[in-house]
């Protein structure tokens, strides 16, 4: 049975286009091409349709955090939670942790490989600077090692795509070098760089930034730091579309000032409230949405408690970026900063890897 659906808007190509019908056969696309006047009546007509989005930092979702269950099941679970919300692809983001549970990770990660809405992993830190770690636990930071390296290359040899965020100025451009050659996509986070050393680390091989501002510190007129290096280089920047990560007009100026297109990309950094309870555990701490915010003993942002749509819509109606560019940076973007193809709808495509947004950019079930 083939199913016609008509949005008045079909995001493909990186842009807007009205006046098109996806065919939609045993849940397949079948064929995208221009309305006719003798069409059947279609059985839908979304405002839009995109592809479904991807994620680049997903902690936990559906009750599920990452740390707490290092497994298959865990990963499962997290990623069923954010499928249901419109994400169809993530990155399981493992946070700095005793070095077991990293290992059962990477070993979960291997089992997960070509599930669908497994994108691949995500580790962020052990690596990192204690004065920037936010919620991350201080006794478990650790200096890059071999022990670090070898599970990337395990990954790496699998052909699972590894994001790994680390502090540039804890780790040795020949060492950033080494994890690029691996195909590793080297990311600076939680870290006290200044620019000097953000653009060593560039001209190594690093080529992202983990949650822009956030766990960074502040530029200044005469410090411009890791923030402003991030923000002028041709790297890709993740940022956190939560209006509480960072100002709006923090995140107008950022993407205002990027000295190209399609390099900013949005991340939820969602914690195993997205999709699931109010609270979660982690490092033995109960951690409570209050407001919108999730907070730990410390005062410290303990993650965020939102997905993926809600960002696209906060970009558009928030940051004020065109409605083509918010969409980018929750599809195509985040795919370009892991070295990915597009998921573009186009036949072949699972029915499954589309969503629809109804005028207020909200998901249609």
């Amino acid at each position: 049975m083939t199913r016609l659906i008509a949005p008045e808007l079909l995001y493909r190509n990186g842009d807007l286009v009205g006046g098109q019908v996806v065919e939609v056969t045993d849940g397949t696309v079948t064929a995208v091409r221009p309305r006719r006047s003798d069409d059947a009546r279609p059985d839908a007509e979304p405002y839009l349709l995109l592809p479904a989005l991807t994620d680049l930092q997903v902690n936990g979702g559906g009750g599920v955090m990452l740390n707490s269950e290092p497994t298959p099941e865990g990963m499962a679970a997290i990623i069923a939670a954010h499928r249901g919300l419109g994400t169809g692809w993530i990155l399981p983001t493992v946070i700095t942790d005793a070095p077991e549970v990293l290992a059962r990770a990477v070993n979960a990660a291997l089992e997960m490989k070509g599930t669908p809405g497994f994108l691949g992993l995500h580790i962020e830190g052990p690596h990192i600077a204690p004065a920037r770690r936010g919620t991350h636990k201080e006794a478990f930071i650790r200096p890059l090692d071999e022990t670090t390296i070898h599970h990337c290359e395990r990954l790496r040899a699998a052909s699972i795509p590894v994001l790994l965020t680390l502090a540039p100025e804890r780790t040795a451009p020949e060492t950033i070098t080494r994890l690029a050659d691996l195909g590793v996509i080297v990311s600076a986070g939680h870290t006290e760089a200044d620019a000097t050393t953000t653009d060593r680390a560039l001209a190594a091989g690093l080529s992202a930034f983990t949650h822009l501002f956030n766990a960074m510190p502040p530029m200044t007129s005469r410090a411009p730091g890791i923030v402003a290096a991030a923000i002028r280089s041709n790297a890709h920047v993740g940022l956190i579309a939560d209006g509480i990560h960072v100002d709006w007009r923090m995140a107008q100026i950022a993407c205002a000032a990027r000295p190209g297109k399609n390099l900013t990309f949005l991340v939820s950094d969602a914690m195993a409230t997205v999709g699931g309870p109010d609270h979660f555990t982690i490092y033995g701490q109960d951690i409570f949405v209050r407001d919108g915010a999730l907070v730990n003993a410390e005062g410290s942002l303990a993650g965020a408690h939102i997905d993926m749509v809600t960002s696209l819509a906060n970009a558009h109606h928030h940051i004020g970026l065109p409605l083509a560019e918010a969409i980018a940076m929750a599809t195509d973007v985040p795919r370009a900063a892991m070295n990915l193809p597009p998921l573009g709808i186009a036949t072949g495509l699972p029915a499954g890897d589309m969503i629809a947004l109804g005028p207020d950019l909200r998901l249609i079930a």
